[in-house]
């Protein structure tokens, strides 16, 4: 590829890029969209129609929708703003069909959704980390307060 060409290419990636951010940082601020994402982004990623190939990402998937729930009712606060617009872009790339690779594409249509939540998912390893954790000690329950209800 030519330098021209592959300049070319890579501001085409970057303008793809800067429209997408812009429209997931949209449709966060907007409830109702959303919530509409989060919902089809949760339907596909449960779907046993593509259970085979989404097997190693469903989990993934599921745990950044939570993150953007747990962030937009402002019951995590710790996710950076950075990391829940690119969530977001990479959810509306998940549920669109027409992607790189039509999702309709028997066996290889989720190759390309695929790799985009994995490589996002380890671009905010850290963010997820501290997530998972938190949701890990809300989830525990507060022995603190049943030892303190116990006769003595």
């Amino acid at each position: 590829m030519t330098e021209q060409k592959q300049n070319a290419s890579q501001e085409q990636m970057k303008t793809t890029l800067d429209g997408a951010t812009r429209r997931a940082e949209a449709l966060i601020k907007n409830p109702r969209k959303r919530n509409k994402l989060l919902d089809a982004a949760g339907k596909v990623a449960s779907s046993g129609k593509y259970a085979l190939q989404l097997s190693g990402i469903t989990e993934k998937t599921k745990t950044l929708i939570r993150m953007v729930r747990s962030t937009a009712n402002r019951e995590y606060l710790d996710t950076p703003w950075q990391t829940i617009v690119l969530i977001s872009a990479a959810l509306i790339y998940f549920v669109s069909p027409f992607d790189a690779l039509a999702d309709f594409l028997p066996l290889i249509g989720f190759v390309d959704d695929a790799a985009i939540i994995t490589a996002l998912f380890a671009s905010i390893s850290k963010d997820v980390e501290k997530f998972t954790a938190w949701e890990t000690t809300k989830a525990a329950p507060d022995t603190a307060s049943i030892s303190s209800a116990e006769p003595e």
